[in-house]
């Protein structure tokens, strides 16, 4: 795709990744990605403004072709999806300067082997003039990584945010609209990368309110030129407000647990809780995690494989300690042979969330009545403290 306009001398000069399908050897992206970098030209000094994936760096260098001149280089995030071709812009421009945070100019010799008088660090609030074109700095430290920063170019009313507020989604579209699927796919970009830090974008989410934009500009998916819906979206996802609604999430080796899911959902849909429900061997995590984002509740099901959880379900409660949602209630489920060693170990992953337990309910080889019975009671117990929040 060619350079994009978006204000005059504003440009798109990213890239868009149709095939890529996983991020740090780890999330799921059903839908490909984008890294988005920006050339901004002022009166007087040229800034790139991010840049894109080491293996996209032939792209970025087709939009610069025909750049003369590139004074400033912004690194608003170290990672090399954004940072990593620096050194080959760099190397191009011979006289330009990284901007960056303090901390990040640690991270990009360290990670990058960019040299420190390459390098200049900018100060919270501080501003650079490009002449008749103006950037300011605004540092958003842990979404997600500690030396992180937002630009914002006030003359043309754009929040450059890298990172914060962007989704993994490979479109054609330069723009964000009022398209429900970016809005999924910025959701899912939430659930995985910004939940674990909440605390963290609740308070860089007001600090970037104080500004006056129309558009914000992400390293990742498309543009948003109705930043409303995605910073309302944001204030919504990383706020103490859950919904009435339980994750489960199973796997079951010869049925019994699967059957003791079924019936829990089922009782659970009867008393007019919401359940999202994941089999834990073909589930797409990046799902499971959206789930989270709103949940009151999660059950973990698992089967007692050799005197311990089962290593899927282990995973998956791991999993949900890292992203760290803001559940409140917690459960286990499931099936055991001649050991129920193991439910701990479930509960110690998730320890970090200092969830109220609301029951373990387990059954020795195939659930029976008594088990079924439980499983209903559990129902009740779930359906009253969500009927609190």
């Amino acid at each position: 795709m060619k350079a994009r306009q978006i204000r005059d001398r504003v440009e798109w000069v990213g890239a868009v990744d149709w095939n890529r399908r996983l991020f740090d050897a780890l999330i799921p992206l059903p839908d490909g990605t984008s890294y988005n970098a920006y050339l901004v030209r002022g009166s007087e000094r040229t800034v790139l403004i991010d840049t894109v994936d080491p293996a996209m760096e032939n792209v970025l260098a087709g939009h610069l072709a025909d750049v003369d001149r590139v004074d400033y280089v912004v690194s608003n995030h170290t990672e090399q999806d954004h940072s990593g071709s620096i050194p080959f812009v760099l190397n191009k421009y011979k006289n330009a300067v990284v901007l960056c945070t303090k901390k990040a100019r640690e991270l990009l010799t360290d990670h990058l082997d960019i040299q420190p008088d390459r390098i200049r660090t900018v100060e919270d609030g501080e501003t650079v003039s490009l002449g008749d074109k103006t950037l300011q700095f605004v540092h958003t430290p842990w979404v997600h990584w500690p030396e992180t920063m937002v630009t914002y170019l006030p003359e043309d009313r754009i929040l450059f945010s890298c990172d914060f507020l962007g989704s993994h989604l490979a479109t054609p579209e330069l723009y964000a609209g009022n398209d429900p699927l970016v809005m999924e796919a910025a959701k899912r970009y939430y659930a995985e990368i910004m939940m674990p830090f909440r605390p963290s974008v609740r308070k860089n989410l007001a600090k970037v309110r104080e500004l006056t934009f129309d558009i914000v500009a992400p390293s990742h998916g498309p543009i948003y030129d109705h930043p409303e819906n995605i910073l309302s979206a944001y204030a919504d996802w990383s706020s103490d407000r859950v919904s009435n609604e339980v994750v489960m999430a199973y796997v079951s080796m010869h049925g019994s647990t699967e059957a003791m899911a079924n019936h829990l959902l089922a009782a659970l849909v009867e008393r007019g809780v919401k359940v999202h429900k994941f089999e834990l061997t073909t589930t797409d995590l990046g799902k499971l995690a959206m789930a989270l984002v709103d949940a009151a509740t999660v059950v973990v099901g698992t089967p007692i494989l050799n005197g311990g959880a089962h290593p899927v379900a282990l995973a998956a409660a791991h999993l949900v300690g890292v992203l760290h949602p803001k559940l409140k209630y917690g459960a286990v489920i499931g099936s055991y042979g001649w050991s129920t060693k193991g439910i701990e170990q479930i509960a110690d992953a998730v320890a970090g969330l200092k969830l109220e337990t609301l029951g373990t309910v387990l059954c020795k080889g195939r659930p029976r009545q008594e088990t079924f019975v439980a499983l209903e009671n559990l129902a009740d117990v779930i359906r009253d403290k969500h009927a609190s929040l």
